[in-house]
């Protein structure tokens, strides 16, 4: 397991109640850092994922919100409890569509699906960042988005997706000029990932493309989170950077 002193480190997770934003927050947890779990209010699973990590002697707490609309004052409130902030995992993200959408299928990407992708995708992590920007200057910490091969190659669970992350790609870069030389950003770009997506990808479909990954598995949230601590916590001269992590998919 990779691993890191983060004690007196204190860090904030975006849809941290399930995969990768999990995965993240535990991982962080583990090597010392206080750790505030954001999710959508009322998210039963969010509460009972922090009771498991407190019952296992872990400095976690809630920290719900809507990154869409209420990114500010989350990351306040996160920030307040915390007494700072040396970390911002930029994770929570939507397909907002439960099937695939195929390329040709343009009636399907209707203005309320940009929308939700949009203030979800990418206008919540700038929110993030800019609501966090000044705790991050004063720790000198990092920001580490959650973007996505979609926004390299195109091609995702939709063509408005993928636009949404290369988006992300282009504003991490952005970011890490803009709040440089105080604060690093950088991004993970997961590939094919196990866990409980929104988007429903069709069996057959799924085993193809495992068949088509160098490391011929699907990646579990514990491979992104490790990708997660290391820009976040070790990588201290790298930033605008993304790093794919897709067990060699993207070849």
């Amino acid at each position: 397991m990779i691993t890191a002193d983060l004690v007196g480190k204190r860090t904030l997770v975006t849809g941290a109640a399930s995969g990768i934003g999990l995965a993240t927050a535990e991982l962080f947890a583990r090597c010392g850092a206080r750790v505030a779990l954001n999710d959508l209010v009322g998210n039963r699973v969010l509460d009972e994922q922090v009771a498991r990590l407190s019952a296992d002697g872990f400095d976690v707490f809630a920290a719900p919100g809507n990154v869409a609309d209420g990114a500010e004052a989350m990351v306040t409130a996160a920030i307040d409890r915390l007494g700072g902030l040396d970390h911002l995992i930029n994770n929570a993200g939507t397909p907002a569509t439960r099937q695939p959408i195929p390329p040709s299928d343009l009636d399907a990407l209707t203005d309320e699906l940009w929308d939700r992708l949009l203030s979800v995708n990418l206008l919540g992590p700038f929110r993030c960042a800019r609501a966090a920007a000044p705790a991050l200057k004063k720790s000198r910490g990092a920001i580490v988005n959650t973007a996505s091969i979609a926004g390299i190659i195109g091609a995702g669970s939709s063509s408005a997706y993928a636009a949404t992350k290369a988006g992300l790609i282009n504003l991490t870069k952005a970011l890490a000029r803009g709040l440089a030389p105080e604060v690093r950003v950088n991004a993970v770009a997961p590939g094919m990932l196990d866990s409980g997506w929104e988007c429903r990808w069709d069996p057959a479909d799924r085993e193809v493309k495992r068949r088509d990954v160098p490391l011929q598995r699907i990646g579990e949230p514990a491979d992104f989170a490790g990708a997660m601590l290391y820009l976040a916590a070790d990588a201290a001269y790298v930033t605008g950077h993304t790093l794919v992590v897709d067990g060699g998919y993207t070849l």
